[in-house]
C-alpha cells in the first residue's frame, strides 16, 4: 500500500490560487476578444501592460502602448469602421501559471460576413503578469494559421 501524502495549507493555499489565476486570466482574455468583437479598442490597450508588446499578423512587433495605439486604433479601427461584419472565438486555452506571471496559448477563429462569408483560424501565444493584484497582457503574438481563403493567411 503506497503512504499518503500529507498536503500542507500553504501547499493548498498556492494550488487554489493558481487555479483562480488561471480562470482570471481566462476572463482576462475573453473580455479582450469581446472587446475586439465590439469594436472598443481604447478599451482593448486598457487590458495592457504599459510595457506590453504585441504582434498582429504583418504589423511587425509594437512595443509599449503607443506603439500598439498605430495598429489598434489607426489600422484595425478604421480598417474595422463602426460596424461589425466580423467576430472571434478563443477556444482551448492552455494557461501555466508562474506566480505572478503566466503563459497561454488560444485558438482562435475569426469569422467574416463581409465581403463574402469567410473565415480564419489563428493562434494567440501570449504572456501574462499581474499588476497590483490585477491580470493584463504582457505580450500578445496572433498568428494566422489557415484561413478558407488561402490568401488570408499567414
Amino acid at each position: 500500500m503506497e503512504s499518503e501524502r500529507t498536503i500542507s495549507v500553504e501547499e493548498l493555499a498556492k494550488r487554489v490560487q493558481a487555479l483562480e489565476d488561471v480562470e482570471e486570466i481566462k476572463k482576462l482574455h475573453q473580455r479582450y476578444i469581446d472587446l475586439m468583437d465590439h469594436l472598443r479598442y481604447e478599451e482593448v490597450l486598457d487590458l495592457f501592460t504599459e510595457d506590453a508588446t504585441s504582434e498582429v499578423r504583418n504589423f511587425g512587433v509594437k512595443k509599449g502602448k503607443k506603439e500598439m495605439a498605430e495598429i489598434y486604433l489607426g489600422v484595425l479601427a478604421k480598417n474595422r469602421g463602426s460596424k461589425r461584419f466580423d467576430a472571434h472565438l478563443a477556444i482551448e486555452p492552455n494557461i501555466t501559471v508562474d506566480g505572478n506571471t503566466a503563459k497561454g496559448t488560444w485558438l482562435i477563429y475569426i469569422f467574416f460576413s463581409k465581403p463574402e462569408i469567410q473565415w480564419v483560424q489563428g493562434k494567440n501565444e501570449c504572456e501574462y503578469r499581474k499588476e497590483k493584484g490585477i491580470w493584463k497582457i504582457s505580450k500578445l503574438k496572433f498568428t494566422r494559421t489557415l484561413a478558407s481563403d488561402p490568401s488570408q493567411y499567414p
